[in-house]
């Protein structure tokens, strides 16, 4: 199989299985929680999440070849969404009056961050290969951090600014 045809395929079923399993189980599951605590359930994995996209900056886990107008958006944009998820889950825990705030901020960085590599990967024609063993972060891991960012503007919106 061509490699780009395998990268898109395993990006395609991941985002289709998380998809899948958001509406069964997730959705239902956090519907049923109060708004701080759901959004807390979906915030805090971007904590230990977000900061695994340094590693497209280390050479070595990626090749020489990888793109730095690539790399360094999608390194440092994870970073600072990693920041900003801890900001967040330390103001959902505390019920902060500023929670539901930093909850929309760091969804539209995060967000942002995410649907950016995938532009970005597309006008420099990011070959897959090039992401060394980065290729499961863009295929296991941003896909359904993208369903969560889903599940987080859900939320938000059906809370409609309260916590």
């Amino acid at each position: 199989m061509n490699p780009r045809a395998a990268f898109g395929l395993s990006i395609l079923m991941s985002l289709l299985s998380s998809i899948f399993v958001a509406a069964l189980f997730v959705w239902p599951w956090l519907r049923a929680l109060d708004v701080q605590q759901a959004l807390t359930w979906l915030v805090a994995p971007h904590m230990f999440l977000r900061f695994i996209g340094l590693s497209f900056l280390v050479p070595g886990v990626v090749s020489a070849s990888l793109p730095r107008a690539w790399a360094m958006p999608a390194g440092y944009g994870d970073l600072i969404a990693g920041i900003l998820a801890i900001i967040t889950t330390a103001a959902l825990a505390h019920a902060a009056s500023w929670a539901i705030a930093a909850a929309w901020i760091f969804n539209i960085w995060g967000a942002a961050d995410l649907l950016f590599a995938f532009y970005k990967g597309a006008r420099v024609r990011l070959e897959p290969g090039a992401l060394g063993t980065g290729f499961y972060i863009v295929t296991a891991i941003v896909p359904p951090l993208l369903v969560s960012h889903a599940l987080i503007f859900m939320l938000l919106i059906r809370a409609g600014g309260r916590i």
